[in-house]
C-alpha cells in the first residue's frame, strides 16, 4: 500500500515529531512518502536519514491557492492508494487535492482542537466552515484524545467518521541502561552548564503563549539559587521569557536549548518536568517525562484525564500559577543528597506505546483501503 502524508510544515513540533515516530513502526507493507506543503524543517531531515521520501510543495501562504493545482498532480502521479494529512492548512488544502486526484481513502488526524482554538488560534466562523467542509472530503478523521473526539462531534462531525487513536512514544528510547543514562546526564550537563550534582526543572515544548513557560520563569524565582530550569524549544516568546528572567534576576538559571532533535537524552538530564500548560489536546511532553522515569508536574494532560489515577501516580496536577508551581517543585527538591535513578514505567507509558498505536493506525488504513 502507498500512503502519502501531507503535513502543513516539518519543524520539530509536536504533530511533525509524532508523524515521523508513527512512519517508524507502521507495518512494513505500507509504504510512506511525506509531502510539507512548506517549512522542511529538522524533522524533514530526520525522515530523509531515516530512507523516507520528503516531497516540499513550497507553499508560500495560507492564499497560495495556486500550490493546489501542484499538489493534485503530485498526488495523481504518486498513483497513492491512501493520503493522510495533518494541521490545519494540509487538512484543506490535503483532502481536496487527494479527492481532486481520484484517492477514495483519505485520513486526517486531528492534534491540536478545542473548542475555540485551533493549534494555538481562535477559531472563527470561517475557519469552523472551511474545516468542516474540507473534513467532508475526507473517510475519517482521527482524534488523538476523547477530548478531541467530542469537540469534533459538537462542531457536528458524524461519530462515525471519527476514530480514536492516541499519540504514542516510544519508550524504548527513554529508558537507557544506568551507567549510560549517567553518562549522558553528565554529558549533556556539562554541554548546558548545569552542575553535575544540581537540582535542574524541565520543560519541554514550542515557546509559544499556549505552553505558559513563563509561571516556570516566575516559579523559579521563587526557588532555591542552585535550582536551574531548562526550556528544551524554541518559537516566539523565546525573546518575552529571556526578558521576564532578567527582570526577575534569574537569567543566568535559565538554559533555553532551541529546537532539539535529542531530547529523551535531554529529559535524562533533568530531575523533574513540569508542564504548565493549561490547553493541551493529549499532553504528549508529560507521557515522555513520565518514559524518562521522571517525577511530572503539570497542569492539563488529557492522555492522563482519560486514565485511572493508579496509572501515573508519579504525576500530580498543579494549578498553572507561578506560587502553586514552586510550591510544588520545592516539595519535590531532595532534603539533601541527589539522586539520578530513575522512577519506574507507570501503567500510563505502556497504555500510549508507540508499537501498540502504530498498529492501530495501520488497521485503520487496511479497512479502508479494502473500501
Amino acid at each position: 500500500m502507498r500512503v502519502l502524508h501531507i503535513v502543513t510544515g516539518l519543524a520539530a513540533g509536536g504533530a511533525e515529531r509524532q508523524l515521523h515516530l508513527l512512519l517508524r513502526h507502521l507495518p512494513a507493507h505500507q509504504q510512506c512518502e511525506v509531502l510539507a506543503l512548506t517549512n522542511p524543517g529538522t524533522v524533514a531531515e530526520a525522515l530523509r536519514a531515516d530512507g523516507v521520501t520528503v516531497h516540499h510543495l513550497g507553499m508560500r501562504g495560507n492564499r497560495d491557492l495556486g500550490a493546489l493545482p501542484r499538489l493534485v498532480r503530485l498526488v495523481r502521479a504518486g498513483r497513492y492508494d491512501l493520503v493522510h494529512t495533518h494541521l490545519y492548512r494540509a487538512q484543506l488544502y490535503g483532502r481536496t487535492a487527494a479527492r481532486l486526484a481520484g484517492v477514495r481513502a483519505v485520513v486526517s488526524t486531528e492534534h491540536s482542537l478545542h473548542a475555540g482554538v485551533i493549534e494555538g488560534r481562535p477559531v472563527t466562523r470561517g475557519v469552523k466552515g472551511l474545516y468542516l467542509a474540507a473534513e467532508r472530503l475526507g473517510s475519517t478523521t482521527v482524534a488523538v484524545s476523547r477530548q478531541v473526539a467530542q469537540t469534533l462531534r459538537s462542531w457536528g462531525v458524524p461519530p462515525a467518521r471519527i476514530e480514536l487513536i492516541p499519540n504514542g512514544i516510544d519508550t524504548s528510547r527513554y529508558r537507557l541502561p544506568p551507567a549510560e543514562r549517567a553518562a549522558v546526564r553528565r554529558r549533556l550537563r556539562a554541554e548546558l552548564g548545569l552542575p553535575y550534582g544540581g537540582w535542574v526543572v524541565g520543560g519541554v515544548g514550542r515557546l509559544v503563549p499556549g505552553k505558559r513557560f513563563e509561571v516556570l520563569v516566575e516559579a523559579l524565582a521563587e526557588l532555591d539559587p542552585a535550582t536551574r530550569l531548562v526550556l528544551v524549544g524554541e518559537g516566539p516568546e523565546r525573546a518575552a521569557l529571556e526578558r521576564r528572567a532578567a527582570e526577575l534576576g534569574v537569567r543566568d538559571r535559565l538554559v533555553l536549548t532551541g529546537e532539539r532533535d535529542d531530547v529523551p537524552e535531554l529529559l535524562a538530564a533533568l530531575d523533574v518536568l513540569a508542564a504548565p500548560s493549561t490547553a493541551e489536546t493529549f499532553g504528549l511532553g508529560v507521557l515522555e517525562g513520565l518514559a524518562a522515569g521522571l517525577p511530572v508536574r503539570y497542569s492539563a494532560c488529557p492522555a492522563l484525564d482519560e486514565l485511572p489515577p493508579r496509572a501515573a501516580p508519579q504525576a500530580r496536577r498543579v494549578p498553572s500559577e507561578p506560587a502553586a508551581y514552586a510550591a510544588a517543585l520545592r516539595d519535590l527538591r531532595p532534603l539533601s543528597g541527589h539522586t539520578a535513578d530513575p522512577l519506574p514505567h507507570p501503567p500510563a507509558v505502556g497504555h500510549y506505546d508507540i508499537v501498540r498505536v502504530a498498529a492501530d493506525l495501520g488497521a485503520l488504513y487496511d479497512r479502508l483501503a479494502r473500501v
